[in-house]
């Protein structure tokens, strides 16, 4: 199939990059103020604004094709994969983002220093400033890039290089010039395009002559064995990896991208970044539910008519035989459902695509940055760098991060697989950031080991398993098994080595007043040697009100999100009932959150 762009769809694209450029070049002056005006816009941030931009970096451009690919293979019950992290979400929602916000951190690798002492501490802030910021960060804007590739290769016949020089250097320039504050603003922007360029696929897929309509497509055969929302229990084989794993046990134990258990990561940017902590609350919040409850549903729809116009991979192949076999896979059905797209609406998709690529690399380049010039460059290499040098190395490295993720990408196949692999890279690690609030005896060394053992079961099921004559282990057992391992190993450290001095552990209460039993230990030591605390039973008053609004909050969203559905399914009772959970549900949590002290 070839696609030919008319004068009005490159007239769009061209209007979208003029703009997010101009953001750009609009807020550099501001931006280039300071390293935190860089990072984190002065921390004066409204939640809208924050929350809109975590929606934005969330809809990256493997996003349609990651949900696409589940879909096919799996059917809508797959997407519990990530739909799981929910609960994560919520409960950095209501319990973390405060915390986050008082610690007054510029990134949430200075936490280490924060939290810990010794040399240890300040190793582990500078090896994950590399580790997160350069090596995990490339792999991921490498995923995103591959989508981009393929984009490219579908609707601009474009090569892998060319694809992404474009797109690329765009991203990078109003990425370096404008910082955070130009990466905030050019999200809100590039989400409603995003949005609009999404649901307006849906519709015309759905209007294709091979579909003819919402009701014809629910009652194909091959779409009609994937609507379910929750896998069947009576097959195990796709019970167990789809739905028991995530929801029992991924959700806390892994450190993913976006859905950090404890926060983290560019959540945690964005939260520190806020005017206060009820803006970040409210800015996690916005996020959550436009995340899961809002933007699933017109990829889904595209991935049902993808199985009748492409139903397998040699349709895919045949349809597309200028496109290496090795790149062709089920995420490229979304990319190829869009070629069908009329003048003007094949415009403002494919600017919407660009704005969910642009959108996520901004942001994983401006995260990126931030680790090496604040947790890296100043704490070990130039304590004394001014500000000017500063916002100049975060620019510097900004474009070679860009760089290298580009060349990564050459060498990637699938969406799906790489997501299974940062999965399992982070197996094991997620119980511990939620802990480390919580209980005063985890310490530097209990991270290093959790980060270590999890990245080599990561490497052995990757590399060695099958090397020396086991038979394959499917991708769920290896995350359970990588969980165990590094949980064991995580808490044995934590209870055999020296802990964490009391005066840091005594100083880091004080800031953010986590409060809990497991501290307890800390606020008696405090209250023998003269520097009382407020009790850990004070400052945890509001604890299990938190939990309950998590808990709730979660109803609330996967309701709407089942309710969204339902509807389009035609399931007018179910619909209803689920409309009803949700409202009673957000509303509760409003009401008891409007009584919390923040």
């Amino acid at each position: 199939m070839e696609l030919i762009l008319s004068w009005i769809d490159w007239a769009i694209i061209a209007v979208f990059f003029v703009i997010s450029l101009a953001i750009g070049l609009a807020v550099a002056k501001e931006a280039g103020k300071s390293a935190e005006d860089f990072f984190l816009s002065g921390r004066n941030m409204p939640w809208w604004l924050l929350g809109v931009s975590m929606v934005a970096t969330t809809f990256s451009a493997d996003t349609p094709n990651l949900v696409t690919d589940i879909v096919r293979q799996h059917g809508v019950a797959g997407n519990w994969v990530w739909w799981a992290f929910l609960l994560t979400g919520m409960l950095t929602v209501f319990i973390y983002a405060k915390l986050w916000r008082r610690s007054k951190v510029v990134t949430d690798l200075e936490f280490y220093e924060l939290r810990y002492s010794g040399k240890e501490a300040a190793f582990m802030r500078g090896f994950r400033a590399i580790y997160l910021g350069v090596f995990f960060n490339i792999m991921i804007m490498a995923s995103v890039s591959l989508a981009a590739v393929k984009i490219g290769a579908v609707m601009l016949n474009l090569t892998p290089a060319q694809t992404l020089l474009i797109a690329s250097v765009v991203t990078v320039i109003y990425s370096s010039l404008g910082g955070l504050k130009g990466v905030l603003y050019t999200d809100f922007f590039q989400f409603f395009v995003a949005m609009v360029g999404s649901i307006g696929a849906a519709v015309v897929a759905l209007n294709l002559p091979q579909i003819n309509g919402l009701d014809n497509l629910l009652a194909h055969p091959e779409v009609q064995n994937k609507l379910d929302f929750i896998p069947d229990f009576s097959d195990p084989k796709n019970l167990i990896p789809l739905f028991i794993i995530p929801l029992a046990v991924q959700w806390w134990s892994v450190w993913y991208p976006g859905a950090e258990p404890g926060g983290g990561g560019y959540i945690a940017q964005r939260m520190l970044s806020a005017k206060n902590e009820k803006h970040a609350i409210g800015a996690t919040l916005f996020f959550n539910i436009a995340h899961y409850a809002l933007r699933p549903w017109p990829w889904i729809i595209v991935a049902f008519c993808s199985i009748v116009v492409f139903p397998d991979i040699p349709s895919l192949q045949k349809a597309f035989p200028h496109i290496p076999a090795n790149v062709v896979r089920n995420d490229l059905a979304y990319p190829a459902m869009l070629t069908y797209l009329p003048a003007g609406l094949l415009g403002l998709v494919v600017a919407s695509l660009i704005s969910a690529f642009m959108s996520t690399i901004s942001t994983q380049l401006n995260w990126g940055s931030s680790y090496v010039v604040n947790d890296f460059y100043l704490r070990f290499i130039n304590p004394q760098a001014s500000q000017k040098q500063l916002v100049n190395i975060g620019r510097i490295s900004t474009v070679l991060l860009m760089a290298f993720a580009a060349i990564l990408a050459l060498f990637l196949e699938n969406a799906l697989k790489t997501f299974d692999i940062l999965l399992q890279i982070g197996a094991g690690t997620g119980l511990i950031f939620i802990l480390r609030w919580f209980w005063w005896r985890i310490n530097a060394w209990s991270e290093i080991t959790a980060m270590v053992v999890s990245f080599c079961v990561a490497l052995y099921f990757q590399f060695v398993h099958e090397a020396i004559g086991f038979e394959p282990l499917e991708s769920h057992w290896q995350l359970c098994y990588g969980v165990i391992i590094t949980t064991i190993a995580w808490v044995s450290v934590a209870l055999f080595t020296t802990p964490t001095d009391m005066p840091t552990l005594i100083s880091f209460y004080k800031l953010t007043r986590p409060g809990g039993m497991g501290w307890n230990a800390v606020v008696k030591y405090a209250e023998k040697t003269g520097t009382p605390l407020t009790t850990a039973e004070e400052d945890s008053s509001g604890i299990a009100k938190e939990l309950l609004c998590a808990f709730l909050g979660s109803i609330a969203v996967y309701s709407a999100l089942f309710a969204t559905g339902s509807w389009i399914y035609g399931h007018t009772l179910p619909a209803i009932g689920l409309s009803a959970v949700a409202t009673i549900c957000g509303y509760l949590v409003f009401s008891i959150w409007s009584k919390l002290k923040n």
